[in-house]
């Protein structure tokens, strides 16, 4: 470990510990803290900032605003997409733990009982998800009816009474009841089965739409662009996540179009709790096996979920599965056997602290259900001390529950995107006492010596997507307007100190809805509805897709001689194109300026954080500091204008992290790797500079320059030239 002066001050300023003289601390200090010898507290602030360099850290002001109820027992929420339930088609669009499952049942019982609609189906991914649509006494609550759901028409327990779970959807509609509870799969095999007009009348609520694809291969997805077709039934889709990881889209556009949107974000979700303050997310590198280093990230004083990796997978010891659980247990501390009771593992570490450790790793059919059972346990829901640790593989990710969860430690990549965002969210709820919260990705360095090095590199791309990603979900919303003579400031949005400035570089932001306004001088406006809603609504799916764009975050990472516009104007309008080929030019580019804006003001934000330590409030990022980097940002230009935003590569603070992460060898190879690629200009590329150059003439009054000083402009004359040398290519036959 790094012990220099620079090194130290960053650990200082991320651990919190007030140093004020770190050179009389010296080397041995920090070998001991290193170590992890006995000591004062300080030793132990200390080995924690060396376990992991967050590549983000949120913080939150804890109002509670989130968790109160009104007069019917909705929280913010549920509130919100209640307001909605009027409509046919509904997406909800809100992070783990925020009540979508009781916001359905408002909704389904108002259906119906007000609406007309005759049953309510509700859709799920796996079976245990659908103990989220058990019984609920609403009335005791406030609202008007009980959410009531016969346990043969649960068949995520049941067998199915007729003949089998999907001759049971078919006896359901024929029943008198009103509700049924089913997976994805049965649901698919009935309407294959039975037909969508069966299904006339009733409402089909689908739990974690993420699933669904509008590739015509994806059978949940088909059938429901046939459901809309037909538009005789009711949709209410709900997600944490309205992104997949293989970058289809989720539904067309088309059929999105139809779908009225409620968004809760995770910024007021998180920032509406009333304990959690702290969220940090980050990736660990290691070289050789991750059990030799999985110490430098595991701290057994937290509540954790390890997702231990995939067998086949590059990461794994090809030991086995459960010889790596054992070598996980051996790291904690002594084995001492298993409790008779819950199946869990007793583990008792080096400073004599006992662990309760559940191995759902194990799939031996009595062990697996005996701890499956103990975690279930309704009765100790509450109880911090049931179980210390949580050891899966594939389960305790989508759906599953567990309060006390302080960090999300996983080990590989995982190839999607969606799968990241549902492990997060195991370490996102809210409970008593827990105020800080962390996800670690452990991933192994690229080893040029390796004959996978190609995929060890894809991974550590896709790590860096992924933090780019959560960066963007978990901070406040934005709302760009154009800056120009007729520019007013927002209702209920604080200016700063200052107030609204007329022709100033104006940040408000409005504390309730956790929602930036800024203006951008030159922003291109959308026009019609679907690119306002795209503005409003889906910019993270827009970014999404560009940071899994590899191109991009290749040349954005490791390019040196890369013109940020070739990414933020090339890249990003391709990627909105492809995305939304109905818009026309105009709304096509202002989605993509409204992206790149959203993109690089988060990005620009944390530059601040990371850059000025006077932003945090007794050594940790206040609750305000994401508001005044962003505020900072904007005043301290001269003019914020689209063109600036333009021209900052939005990879750059990733670089800078991953510089911090990875040895300076891994990071070489890595580049060398990329760099070696030869990339030359394709015609569409060459088509959309040449559109940006006829944009450069209209405002300059002259056509850009091959032998320009400004590289962008230089690019874009190149482009016209390839465009000019293709046509006499053809013209010569």
């Amino acid at each position: 470990m790094p012990t220099s002066k620079k090194r130290l001050i960053e650990i200082r300023q991320m651990s919190g510990i007030d140093m004020s003289d770190i050179d009389e601390l010296g080397d041995e200090f920090f070998k001991r803290a290193i170590l992890g010898k006995p000591g004062e507290d300080v030793v132990a602030s200390v080995k924690d900032a060396f376990r992991a360099i967050p590549s983000v850290s949120v913080n939150y002001s804890s109002n509670g605003k989130s968790t109160k109820a009104n007069e019917l027992g909705m929280r913010v929420m549920q509130e919100r997409a209640y307001e909605k339930r009027g409509e046919q088609y509904l997406l909800i669009k809100s992070p783990p733990a925020s009540g979508k499952s009781r916001a359905l049942m408002f909704i389904a019982l108002d259906k119906l009982n007000n609406q007309g609609i005759k049953k309510a189906i509700i859709v799920v991914p796996e079976k245990s998800i659908g103990a989220s649509f058990n019984n609920e006494p609403l009335t005791e609550y406030g609202f008007y009816w009980d959410w009531v759901v016969q346990p043969k028409w649960n068949l995520c327990n049941s067998p199915g009474e007729d003949g089998g779970k999907v001759n049971s959807v078919k006896a359901f509609l024929e029943s008198y009841d009103k509700t049924l509870v089913c997976t994805h799969a049965t649901f698919r095999f009935a309407v294959d089965k039975f037909g969508v007009e069966l299904f006339d009348d009733c409402l089909i609520a689908v739990d974690e739409f993420h699933h669904v694809s509008a590739n015509p291969d994806n059978k949940l997805g088909l059938h429901l662009g046939e459901f809309i077709k037909r538009d005789r039934v009711h949709i209410v889709a709900m997600t944490g996540s309205y992104f997949r990881g293989d970058a289809e889209a989720v539904l067309s556009p088309q059929d999105e179009g139809k779908f009225e949107t409620v968004t809760y974000t995770y910024y007021e979700q998180l920032n509406g709790y009333e304990y959690l303050k702290t969220l940090d997310l980050g990736y660990y590198f290691y070289s050789g096996s991750y059990i030799d280093e999985i110490s430098e990230v595991l701290d057994t004083r937290l509540k954790t979920i390890i997702h231990i990796p995939n067998v086949n997978s590059r990461e794994s010891t090809q030991r086995g599965k459960t010889t790596e659980v054992s070598e996980i247990l051996g790291v904690m501390g002594e084995w001492k056997g298993k409790d008779p009771l819950t199946g869990f593992d007793i583990v008792v570490t080096a400073d004599n602290r006992t662990l309760k450790v559940a191995d759902l790793v194990d799939d031996g059919p009595d062990r697996h259900a005996k701890v499956l059972t103990a975690l279930k346990d309704p009765t100790q829901k509450n109880n911090r001390d049931h179980v210390d640790v949580i050891i899966a593989l594939g389960m305790a990710k989508e759906g599953f529950d567990w309060i006390w969860c302080e960090h999300a430690l996983t080990i590989g990549y995982r190839s999607s995107l969606t799968e990241i965002i549902q492990i997060i969210g195991r370490a996102t709820r809210d409970a008593k006492g827990k105020t800080h919260s962390r996800f670690t990705n452990l991933i192994a360095e690229p080893d040029a010596s390796q004959d996978k090095v190609t995929d060890a590199v894809n991974d550590t791309l896709k790590a860096i997507a992924a933090s780019l990603l959560m960066e963007q979900v978990l901070t406040p919303k934005f709302n760009f307007t154009p800056k120009n003579p007729q520019a007013a400031p927002m209702e209920g949005f604080d200016y700063g100190e200052n107030g609204y400035q007329p022709g100033g570089n104006n940040v408000g932001f409005n504390e309730n809805t956790g929602q930036f306004h800024i203006e951008i001088k030159g922003l291109v406006e959308p026009k019609s509805k679907d690119a306002k809603r795209i503005c409003q609504e889906d910019l993270n799916e827009v970014i999404t897709a560009f940071v899994q764009d590899k191109t991009s975050i290749e040349r954005g990472l490791f390019d040196d001689e890369i013109i940020p516009e070739e990414l933020t104007q090339i890249r990003m309008g391709k990627i909105v194109r492809d995305r939304y080929p109905e818009l026309d030019d105009g709304d096509q580019e202002a989605v993509r300026q409204h992206a790149i804006a959203a993109m690089n003001m988060t990005q620009q934000a944390k530059q601040f954080i990371n850059e000025h330590p006077d932003a945090t409030e007794n050594g940790r990022l206040g609750s305000t500091a994401f508001i005044q980097g962003v505020r900072r940002y904007v005043t301290d230009v001269t003019d914020l204008d689209i063109d600036l935003i333009d021209r900052i590569n939005p990879f750059s603070e990733a670089y800078a992290i991953l510089s911090k992460a990875m040895t300076e060898e891994s990071l070489k190879q890595v580049q060398a790797i990329i760099t070696g690629k030869k990339l030359t200009m394709s015609a569409e590329e060459a088509r959309d500079l040449a559109r940006r150059a006829v944009t450069f003439k209209n405002e300059h009054g002259r056509l850009p320059s091959l032998t320009a000083a400004d590289p962008w402009e230089k690019k874009m004359a190149e482009g016209v030239a390839y465009l000019a040398r293709m046509k006499a290519e053809a013209g010569r036959g």
